[in-house]
């Protein structure tokens, strides 16, 4: 029962969700840097407005005589963009704007001055007094004019020098931004306040705090967040989608793979192809590698196949033939031909042994580790060889090492020195030597050798030459395909050339024994 499919398993789905996410947090993450930018950008517009405020106040107070003028009486602006507040030092309010009903942010929560006391009223006695004080004065001093205007000059001139003082006027540097709230005329705000200290001419220190409205900062902001909050959804499915429908259409052709792989695998026909697209691509890249996985394998398939046929002929013919000396012997004891049983068997039992390595090698069976000395193994075989046609002779110049499998390199050897035998007029020779890195085992005969054109189709399996085809000289054909399976395997290669006495020279090339030694 196959599984449920869910939503959510596809690449399509995933690379979808996985897009929108990244772009989501990457907007999101933009958002909020641009809120915040656009909030810091409008509050340093907003300082910079009430700075501006409060130095026109500034200006006004240290152009002005107190006493003259007295701070009550201060033009300060009544728009509910700046409100203002003048402070004493002790914190007494002195000035504010006139329609400023509630204020906080700026340490002085007062918004209306207090009364000042009533001016002192003359009385008639009092000013009689003065009256005739005036006048004994003018007869006493009606004779001096110019003394008396001199007083009065300097008498002015002494006040002017009390109340009026250019030296003390000072306007200091801002001290604090601040951030609160104002009722203008029965209207509620956020505001950014500044406060600025000024001297004015009478030595006085007084503080203005000057504020500017975040109304623009606040519908900025606001309005950017809902334009934000409304395009964010909307740009997403638009990112979502496309990304579905791109990674929709890249994968069709995968979708096409995998439906033919699926015939492929229900037809069991290893001839068929996935469609490759023109592009050069990952996927392209993919269905190429697929094809050549197919075309190995069904080589692979094939060569199986052939295998099982040949081995099913080369055992079928020493099988008959026992059968039929085994059946007439049966028949007629004394026509027995026991020479020819034994020796069916013992290619029975031959071919038996080749198709069982074959099958370990196809299995990826590897060679041991072991190390030994490729001479020793050489001349140990040779000394075995007493039925051979034509005696080996036998060239080891050196003590040459080498790593893998004892048993299957003397097989190795023992098939090349079969097939030269074979093939051989009057020489067969052995020998080991050292070529630059590798350690070279050569068979060579002098025979009528291998044509060119055959080199490499004579270590195929179950192939036999045109005059090796006799079942009694040519074998069953796997005696070349073994030892260069056994070579491959243990890191070498088995090639084959004309040797110098014209026939055939085999040559296993194996890499050196590693040095073990200190």
């Amino acid at each position: 029962m196959s599984p449920l499919r869910r939503p959510l398993a596809s690449v399509r789905a995933k690379a979808s969700l996985a897009a929108t996410a990244v772009v989501a947090v990457a907007l999101i993450a933009a958002g909020i840097a641009v809120l915040l930018s656009l909030r810091s950008n409008l509050t340093d517009q907003a300082d910079r407005q009430a700075d501006s405020a409060a130095r026109e106040v500034a200006l006004d107070i240290a152009s002005r005589v107190p006493d003259q003028l007295p701070y009550a009486e201060l033009e300060l602006p009544d728009d509910e963009d700046h409100p203002v507040q003048v402070a004493a030092e002790d914190g007494g309010l002195l000035a504010v704007s006139g329609d400023l009903e509630r204020i906080s942010g700026t340490g002085l929560s007062a918004v209306t001055l207090p009364k000042s006391p009533a001016p002192a009223t003359r009385t008639p006695d009092s000013g009689g007094e003065a009256g005739e004080a005036g006048e004994a004065g003018d007869d006493s001093g009606g004779g001096d004019d110019d003394s008396g205007d001199r007083r009065g000059r300097d008498r002015d001139r002494g006040g002017d020098d009390d109340d009026d003082n250019p030296a003390a006027v000072r306007i200091g540097d801002i001290t604090a931004h601040t951030t609160g709230t104002a009722t203008v005329d029965g209207a509620t705000g956020h505001y950014r306040f500044t406060a600025l200290q000024v001297t004015d001419r009478a030595g006085r220190t007084v503080t203005v705090h000057a504020g500017a409205s975040l109304g623009a900062r606040e519908s900025a902001v606001g309005t950017a967040t809902v334009a934000m909050l409304v395009g964010l959804p909307l740009l997403l499915l638009v990112v979502g989608g496309v990304t579905w429908l791109v990674t929709r259409r890249a994968l069709r052709p995968v979708e096409g793979i995998r439906r033919e792989m699926a015939a492929i695998t229900a037809s069991e026909d290893l001839s068929r192809r996935v469609p490759e697209p023109a592009t050069y691509d990952e996927v392209a890249r993919l269905a190429r590698t697929t094809n050549e996985t197919l075309t190995a394998l069904e080589a692979s398939v094939e060569r199986q196949r052939s295998f099982v046929a040949d081995a099913s002929h080369e055992l079928r013919s020493p099988i008959a033939s026992l059968r039929t000396q085994l059946e007439v012997g049966a028949a007629h004891p004394h026509l027995l031909d026991v020479p020819g049983a034994v020796e069916d068997t013992v290619r029975l039992q031959r071919l038996a042994a080749d198709l069982l390595l074959l099958a370990r090698l196809d299995a990826g069976e590897r060679p041991g580790q072991a190390r030994f000395e490729l001479g020793a193994l050489v001349r140990e075989e040779v000394s075995q060889r007493t039925a051979d046609r034509i005696p080996v002779t036998l060239e080891v110049r050196e003590a040459l090492d080498v790593t893998g499998s004892r048993g299957q390199l003397a097989r190795v050897l023992g098939n090349l020195l079969d097939n030269a035998q074979r093939h051989t007029r009057s020489e067969v020779r052995a020998s080991v030597r050292l070529d630059g890195t590798e350690v070279v085992l050569a068979v060579a005969d002098d025979g009528s050798g291998v044509a060119e054109a055959e080199r490499e189709r004579i270590f195929e399996r179950f192939v036999r030459l045109d005059e090796a085809r006799g079942r009694d000289d040519g074998g069953a054909g796997l005696g070349l395909a073994i030892a260069r399976d056994v070579a491959e395997r243990h890191g070498g290669t088995l090639t084959v050339g004309r040797s110098p006495a014209g026939g055939a020279r085999f040559e296993l090339r194996l890499p050196p024994a590693g040095d073990t030694g200190g």
